[in-house]
Parts: structure tokens; C-alpha cells; sequence
């Protein structure tokens, strides 16, 4: 029997680029998984071509994002930034233009389409009928689990975008769960098939994301040596909580004012989704809150730059109401540096609590502000963890990630062809 190659996957991310930098906009840990993995699977012969929308005029139609990995930015209703709901109105003009782009080609150009967001499984699917070949989709966020844990101050997740998300979990070949929460979330909130359901964790970049000295770190970014230093990273927006830091950390001052001359709230990242309508939210929090003089608000920063806020940071705190996994956390982790997490979604795999951080139920700064205190006073407890927190990290590589991509795409393939398929690794 012929044995078959995955040889180049369609990879769909329509409502964001993998070339825009995370912790703005809508690009955050979806953006980074797509071009962390799609690195690795070029290097072992798997060519990966992505396509998203056109967010500017002068964008290349055609951009290398390394050997072997493509990036097609099409054109698909105004170029300037459109908010994440008016994006359903333009699947049609970015469905015609992967359609298009494939025919150029000779028939069997892709071995699979990677979908990810629910906007692109809705392309995929349009697609997969059209080239005969199998849809693998990662939702990455999920309307009915978002509903179910809905920050302060947010809008729940309208019910098109649940319809939307259900059909896409019904066509899809295979569905990726970051992990097995997340699978379970998709079997029993949307019906999937198990067997249709794979776990494949996402990885952390540990040339990139490892220990230094954290003397040198803090130098370079201006940060007191001797600081208790709080770090958030993401997006600001109500789903992320950084204003529960905020308010966890105004309350540790008003139990422990003596720790004012050396706290230092620091929050990377820009305002994304709802966090659009109010961009001054943070600093109006923290003058509200009397807190000014310990925060610093810092733009969204690249990956050599951030790995330096992870090493300077005592710890780093991820309150969100949900995360598919939190690459934020496994990131700090393998920088040396502990987290303190909302206990939901993904960050309970992420994080080991008691071992390279600590989980926090619910969300009240009551119960985050004795936590981060015992953390930022504890040199010893620290330090523990911080040790455990690199050896827990060092087990998410973006290479473990990319082969067990393969092992689905080949399965998604043989089953629909019902032949073997050969790995490329």
C-alpha cells in the first residue's frame, strides 16, 4: 500500500497575524503557538504556509517568516484595524482569496488545513470540501466556557460566534486541545467527538526563555535591585484581570505599608478586545487606588525584551478568568521566575501549584494580596520554587509540540483516505 507524506499544511489564522507583536491588539499566545510550531515543523520538512488578513497597504502579498514557512496576507475588507465583530462580515472576501491562491497551484498542494479561531474554522470548512482534504482546528478560546467565567465589566461572547464555534467542532477532522480540561470542555460543553479530540500541549521557546541574572536584568530596565517586583504580561483587557493585581496590591500596602519603598507593580502590554473602549483603564485604577508611585504601565515588548522583565520580576502573576493554557505563565517558569495563577483553564496544567508556583481560587484581591505577600517575603519559599518552576518548564519544548502535530495531521489524513500516512520525524 502507497504510504503518503504530510508534506505542506494550509494554516488559517484570519483575525490575526503571526508577524504582529503579542500583547496588543488580538495577537497574543495564539500568535506565538502559530509561529513557534510552524518554525518547527519547516525544520523537519514540513513546509507550513499561513494565511491571514491584510492589515496594511504596503504589507507584501507573500512574506518568509523563516525556511520553509510562508506568510499570505490577503485582502479582505479595510486594511486599517477592524474590530474582532465585524470580522464575520469579511469570511466570504477571505474565503474567495485562500480559494484563489490554492487554484494557482496544481491540485494536492496541501496535505491539511490548520485552522485556528473559530473566524478561520469556518474558512477551513469551506475549504476542506473544496481540496478534499481533512480540517484540523484549535479554538484557542471558546465562547461557552468565556460565558461561563466572565470577568467584571466584560460582554459575554454573542451567539453567533457559539453557533459558529459548534459547527465548526461537528466538520472539523480533528479538534487540538491545548489540554485535557480543555478537551473535556469541548466533549461536554460542544459535543465533540473524543475520538476526534487530540491533546497536544503547547511549548515554551527555552533558547529564548531561560534563566539569567536577575541583578543585570533589572539594571537594564531601570528596576530598584533590591524591589518586590509583580509582574503582569498581556493584553489588558477585562478576561486578563490585571486590575485585580492592582487591587491585590493595593491592599498588601494597606496591610503592610513598610513594603511601599520597595513594591513595584509592572504591567507589559497593550489594551485589546473591551480593554479598547477605556486604553487609560490601568492608570485611572491605580490614581483611583492611590497606587501610582508603585505601578509602571510598559508597551508590549518582543521576546529577547521580555524574557527580561520574566528574570527582573520576583513574581508573575496571571489572575485571568480563562486561559486555554497560559504561555505567559510557562514562559516566566522557564525563566527562573515562580507564578501566582487563577486556578482555571489551562494554568492548572501550566503551573504545578505548591511546586513551580501557586493557584489562586476566584479571583477577590482578598485572597490574592496574602498570596503575593507571602511569595515576595518568603526568599526561601521563592527560591524553591523558582528551581521547580524551570525543571516543570523544560518539559514544554515547541519541538514536542510540532511532532505530536504531525502524529494528528498523519491520522487526520489516513482516516480520510484510509491509508498510511509517513511522519516526517
Amino acid at each position: 500500500m502507497r504510504r503518503r507524506r504530510v508534506s505542506r499544511v494550509a494554516t488559517i489564522s484570519m483575525h490575526t497575524s503571526p508577524l504582529d507583536q503579542p500583547g496588543t491588539g488580538d495577537a497574543g499566545g495564539m500568535n506565538v503557538y502559530i509561529v513557534e510550531s510552524a518554525k518547527r515543523l519547516a525544520r523537519h520538512g514540513v513546509e507550513v504556509e499561513i494565511f491571514t488578513r491584510a492589515t496594511a497597504r504596503d504589507l507584501p502579498p507573500v512574506a518568509e517568516l523563516a525556511p520553509g514557512v510562508l506568510v499570505r496576507h490577503l485582502t479582505a475588507g479595510p486594511y486599517e484595524e477592524m474590530d474582532r465583530s465585524d470580522l464575520p462580515g469579511q469570511l466570504c472576501a477571505f474565503l474567495s482569496e485562500v480559494l484563489r491562491t490554492e487554484a494557482m497551484y496544481d491540485p494536492g498542494r496541501y496535505d491539511v488545513i490548520h485552522s485556528h479561531y473559530w473566524l478561520s474554522g469556518q474558512v477551513g470548512w469551506l475549504a476542506k470540501e473544496r481540496w478534499g482534504v481533512p480540517l484540523v482546528h484549535t479554538m484557542h478560546t471558546m465562547a461557552k466556557v468565556k460565558n461561563l467565567l466572565l470577568a467584571r465589566g466584560d460582554k459575554p461572547e454573542p451567539p453567533a460566534r457559539v453557533f459558529g464555534e459548534e459547527q465548526v467542532v461537528q466538520v472539523a477532522d480533528r479538534l487540538v486541545a491545548n489540554t485535557a480540561d480543555e478537551a473535556r470542555e469541548l466533549i461536554d460543553l460542544y459535543g465533540a467527538d473524543e475520538r476526534r479530540v487530540a491533546v497536544v500541549n503547547p511549548g515554551v521557546n527555552l533558547s529564548v526563555f531561560r534563566p539569567a541574572s536577575q541583578a543585570a536584568a533589572r539594571h537594564r530596565l531601570g528596576l530598584p535591585q533590591n524591589a518586590h517586583v509583580l509582574l503582569f504580561v498581556g493584553r489588558i483587557q477585562p478576561l486578563k484581570a490585571p486590575d485585580v493585581l492592582l487591587r491585590a496590591a493595593s491592599r498588601m500596602l494597606i496591610d503592610d505599608p513598610s513594603l511601599r519603598d520597595r513594591l513595584v507593580v509592572a504591567c507589559v502590554g497593550g489594551p485589546s478586545g473591551n480593554g479598547l473602549a477605556r486604553p487609560s483603564l490601568l492608570a485611572e485604577l491605580a490614581t483611583e487606588l492611590g497606587i501610582s508611585d508603585v505601578v509602571r504601565l510598559v508597551p508590549p515588548a518582543p521576546q529577547e525584551a521580555l524574557a527580561d522583565w520574566y528574570r527582573a520580576a520576583s513574581v508573575t502573576v496571571v489572575p485571568s478568568y480563562s486561559e486555554s493554557f497560559g504561555l505567559v505563565a510557562l514562559e516566566s517558569q522557564a525563566c527562573g521566575t515562580p507564578v501566582a495563577a487563577a486556578a482555571v483553564g489551562g494554568l492548572r496544567t501550566a503551573v504545578r501549584d505548591g511546586v513551580s508556583g501557586v493557584l489562586v481560587d476566584g479571583h477577590d484581591p482578598a485572597a490574592w494580596a496574602p498570596a503575593l505577600h507571602r511569595l515576595i517575603t518568603s526568599p526561601r519559599l521563592r527560591d524553591t520554587l523558582a528551581r521547580d518552576a524551570r525543571a516543570h518548564a523544560a518539559a514544554f519544548g515547541w519541538q514536542s509540540t510540532a511532532t505530536r502535530l504531525v502524529e494528528v495531521y498523519a491520522g487526520a489524513i489516513a482516516n480520510l483516505h484510509k491509508t498510511p500516512v509517513a511522519l516526517n520525524f
